[in-house]
Formats: C-alpha cells, structure tokens, sequence
C-alpha cells in the first residue's frame, strides 16, 4: 500500500479509501487505480476483515461437489452475492458430520459475513460454533423443526411420498425402494421414511427396501441395488430411487436382464438431474429447483447480513416448491 501510495502520490489513507469504494476525488481515484495496476497490488483481505471486523466471504458447505444438485446450489448463490461483491468459501462435507464441523471452525477463522450449510444434522460441536459466531446462518435442503438460524428447502419425506401415490395411481402395487447404506445421506433417509410412510398409508403390503453402498450415491449404485431386488422380491413392478443416478443405473441393469420399462418394471428417480432426460428411457422423477434453493438462500443472507433483521426472521423458513416429473420410465 506505501509502494501504491508513493506512485500515485497519496497518502496511504487515500489507498484505503480507494479499495474500500469510499468517495475519491475522480482524479485521485484514477491515479491510484493506475498504481495498482502498474505494481499488480492485491490488497491483504486478512488485515481488512481484521480492521472491519468482516471479510467478503460467505462461507458455504455441501455433502459433495459431485452432485450436479448440489453445485446448481453453489451456482445460485454465487448468481445473487458476485454481484453484491461476495465471495464463496466453499467445502465439501463429504457426508461427515465431524468432517463439517472441521470446516466450520476452519472457516469461522476467515471471519466470513455469514454461513449457508446442508441439512439440518450437526454435531453439538456445529451448532454450538454457529450459535456463537453472531452472523447469519441458513441450513439448505432440509427444512428443520428448530432452525439454527434460518432455513430454505422443502420436505423430502412428503416429497417422497408424493412419488409413491404417483406409482399407485398408475396401478402399481409391488413397489419397491433403492437407497444407500449410510445414515449420513440424512436426505435420503427421509426419502426412505416417506416411502415407508406412504407404502402403509396406501395398503400396499410389504415394504421392499435395498439398502446398499455408500454416499453420494452413483450410477453404478443402480444395478446390484437393482439385483438385490429382484432376488429377494421378484415379482416387483415398480421401483423408487433415492436420487436419478441410481435410477439410471437401474434402467441400464434391466436392459441388459432383458426387462422392459416400464412395462415389464417400472423405475423412478429422485433429483430431476440431467440424466433423467438423456436415458432410454427418459426418468420419471421429483423436480427440486436445486438452483432456486441457492438464490433463495443468497437473498436471505444478503437481507440478514445488510441487518434486515424484520425481513429476514420473518420468513425464517422458506419452503421450496417440488413436482413429480412424468416420462416415459413410469
């Protein structure tokens, strides 16, 4: 900043007014911003956050960077705080509740201006962070009984539900349920327990639930989930998945057992992902607006943090709208 000041021939003072956007003769403002340019300076983000007591960042974690939903998410948030000069601190949790927390205490150091987190399950540990870091706070994806802070999502259980009332208003009556072993994927658990929950509430006998593999759940989830299915109930006419990638590797699992879909059997994903439309057939699925989410969320941090305080905390749960997505699978 000396060496800024002394090309443009201010005081260091006048730098700092420059950087922080302060009013600056246009004169002055235009020699400085030429010094900066001339030496390449970038200013020490750190020592700002330290004089101002806040940085530019917005920290944000995801379970993972691989799931197109979850980086539509990041996409939206970044649509609505770039242009207010916000910037991302972005970690992937990769289903760990100890990982996340990790990261928190790591990311509360950078002092960011507010946090946006997935879910709704965190350590003590997290909350207890959370709760005393005094800045703005919205859980995604889930929408909690008791908000840490704020929330923006959607029920996955009712969401879940709704799939399975779509099946059995087709005529389908055997319906089976793929998912992953982990209790880590929170989300799908709760998609489990809406179909459990409809399953009953519909009279449909006998839950036909495959738990198997790890999270994030891929394409190749699909087939021995698929496997494991038919073995144990063969005569199964419809099958929900807990997310379209499994639903993809489903499809391609029937194709190559002979199985037509949906006639023979019928399958139906979770998420609305691209693949859905790029399979043959294409998937019958839930639509999350995945990208809304991050906007949503981006708009309340912007509102909290500005210290709208009323504007905020007035919707401190936003409910995001989902619909089952008819194709050609079911």
């Amino acid at each position: 900043m000396a060496d800024v000041a002394h090309i443009a021939r201010v005081s260091k003072m006048t730098v700092s007014r420059v950087l922080a956007g302060h009013s600056v003769a246009p004169a002055t403002r235009e020699r400085v911003e030429q010094a900066i340019a001339q030496l390449g300076y970038v200013a020490d983000a750190a020592a700002g956050a330290l004089s101002s007591g806040r940085s530019d960042f917005v920290a944000v974690l995801v379970p993972s960077l691989a799931s197109s939903n979850f980086s539509d998410t990041v996409r939206g948030l970044t649509s609505v705080l770039e242009p207010e000069g916000l910037q991302l601190l972005l970690g992937d949790t990769d289903y760990g509740l100890e990982r996340e927390e990790r990261l928190v205490r790591s990311m509360l150091r950078y002092q960011p201006r507010c946090i946006a987190l997935t879910g709704s399950q965190h350590t003590d540990g997290t909350r207890h962070l959370l709760e005393r870091a005094r800045i703005p706070v919205v859980e995604m994806w889930d929408l909690p009984a008791k908000p840490i802070d704020l929330a923006v999502g959607f029920s996955n259980a009712r969401a879940a539900r709704e799939m399975v009332r779509y099946l059995s208003a087709k005529g389908y009556r055997k319906i089976g349920f793929l998912c992953g072993a982990s209790d880590l994927d929170r989300r799908g658990l709760e998609r489990l327990k809406g179909y459990l929950q409809e399953m009953k509430a519909q009279g449909l006998g006998e839950p036909r639930v495959v738990r198997l593999g790890e999270s994030p759940i891929t394409m190749t989830h699909g087939a021995p989930a698929l496997d494991a299915l038919l073995e144990q109930w063969p005569d199964t006419d419809a099958v929900m998945c807990v997310s379209d990638m499994s639903a993809f590797g489903a499809i391609m699992q029937c194709h190559r057992r002979g199985l037509r879909v949906p006639r023979d059997i019928a399958v139906a994903g979770f998420g609305n992902f691209e693949v859905a439309l790029c399979s043959n057939p294409t998937i019958t699925t839930v639509s999350v607006d995945a990208y809304g989410i991050g906007r949503r969320t981006g708009e309340l941090l912007l509102a909290a943090q500005a210290g709208s305080t009323h504007a905020a905390r007035a919707q401190r749960k936003v409910v995001i709208d989902y619909a089952v997505v008819e194709r050609e699978s079911a």
